[in-house]
């Protein structure tokens, strides 16, 4: 789900059952709110509720907490069960998927009335990725996008003032900064995460399918362009040819001077905090992505706040969304998990405005844009990945590559062009 499996695969399935007793243990309650959550969100929320009870005493929320690693299929077997939730935390690529199984309530409506929910105040593309065929049925809860995390010592060193503000400024620090026989490079680029090139990728013009979704785009020159640039820094020695299971500490190389920048999400900040020496922490920043003629876009992620078309409790599900989207508990959110806020008036605190790394992502944030729309992405994303990775190793070229990609995305999508031409469903 790109975005939720930022925080890794949980081992086991921690139920929470919150708020019971909030509001005068013993009482019955009207209506008992299931409430999923992929991931330490739900920890989170556990301490979030007591204000939420107090305001609502006759909601009981009962949060369960789901590894990441089974999310999704115990997702698909509670809808085709009649077992769903009634409302729960899902990956805005996962959006698609539920939609077309008709399993999410729309929105549209209660945001309208809503004193609390503004659309205009969400960053435009997150929103976005929760309108289906003009509808909304989701309400982003927390953003996620990938930037640079940079040594701003080693580039000082090397004779920059400033992070890249594009690829040809990159392209100079990479090769200033490094040195494969000594094995230091410019960048660590896990070849198993596609979220690097996928990147590279949404800054180009052409979209990455194309033809009503219909048909992989990867032939195009936007995706050439990107792939390229990829292929390069690991051609060029500026990055190493391994896996983020070849890696080891990534923290710890960071700090050694290993690579001198690494392309990730916002949990990162907090881990670089935690496991950097104090004497290194004046030593990296962050900075947003650079595109190949300016600033870049950046990848769309996060997890949105959904009601289940078969919940008997959608007022009840739409309170609890109402109060998690309030700009103060998202703040409350933020210091919990570090999860960034997506909607702008929750940037007004302090912590967020005042922080120069975290306020790096707050930028990248006005420029990101979503990924297609359609069920079958995330197989095409890490096939994507897959052969870009023979490619690193000297495999394919270029021209081959995106061939390939093109014949694997048609095979994924031939069930979705059986249904738009036969069965008239709309893309």
């Amino acid at each position: 789900m790109g975005t939720l499996a930022t925080h890794g695969a949980w081992r086991w399935w921690v139920p929470l059952l919150l708020a019971a007793c909030l509001a005068g243990c013993g009482r019955e309650h009207a209506n008992r709110l299931v409430f999923w959550t992929f991931g330490p969100e739900g920890e989170a929320v556990a301490k979030l509720l007591p204000d939420f009870a107090r305001a609502h005493p006759d909601i009981r929320v009962e949060v369960q907490q789901l590894p990441l690693s089974a999310a999704h299929q115990k997702l698909l077997t509670a809808i085709a069960g009649g077992t769903a939730p009634d409302m729960a935390q899902l990956g805005n690529t996962w959006l698609p998927e539920m939609v077309a199984l008709h399993a999410l309530a729309p929105l549209q409506r209660q945001v309208a009335s809503s004193p609390v929910v503004a659309a205009p105040d969400y960053f435009a593309s997150l929103w976005a990725t929760n309108v289906e065929h003009g509808v909304l049925y989701g309400v982003p809860w927390y953003a996620d996008t990938r930037l640079l995390f940079y040594r701003t010592d080693l580039l000082r060193r090397a004779g920059f003032d400033a992070p890249p503000r594009d690829w040809a400024q990159w392209r100079r620090m990479l090769a200033a900064l490094s040195d494969p026989a000594h094995k230091t490079y410019g960048i660590l680029l896990p070849t198993n995460e596609y979220e690097q090139l996928l990147s590279l990728a949404l800054q180009q013009p052409d979209p990455l399918l194309r033809d009503g979704d219909r048909y992989g785009n990867f032939e195009s020159p936007g995706f050439k362009r990107a792939l390229a640039f990829y292929l390069d820094t690991f051609r060029l020695g500026q990055a190493p040819r391994v896996t983020n299971m070849e890696i080891g500490n990534p923290w710890a190389e960071f700090g050694r001077g290993t690579y001198a920048f690494y392309l990730s999400g916002p949990w990162n900040i907090g881990e670089f905090r935690k496991r950097l020496p104090a004497g290194e922490q004046g030593d990296w920043s962050t900075a947003p992505l650079p595109g190949p003629d300016g600033p870049g876009a950046g990848l769309a992620g996060g997890a949105s706040l959904v009601v289940f078309q078969a919940s008997r409790h959608q007022r009840a599900a739409w309170a609890l969304i109402e109060y998690l989207s309030q700009p103060s508990v998202q703040q409350r959110f933020y210091q919990l998990t570090g999860d960034l806020p997506p909607r702008r008036s929750s940037w007004d605190n302090p912590r967020l405005r005042d922080d120069a790394q975290v306020q790096a992502f707050r930028d990248q944030l006005e420029r990101v844009k979503g990924t297609p729309a359609v069920p079958e992405w995330e197989r095409i994303a890490e096939m994507m990945q897959k052969v870009a990775a023979r490619a690193v190793n000297g495999e394919l070229t270029v021209g081959q590559a995106t061939v390939e990609m093109d014949r694997r995305a048609d095979a994924i999508l031939a069930k979705r062009r059986w249904l738009l031409n036969h069965a008239k469903v709309r893309p």
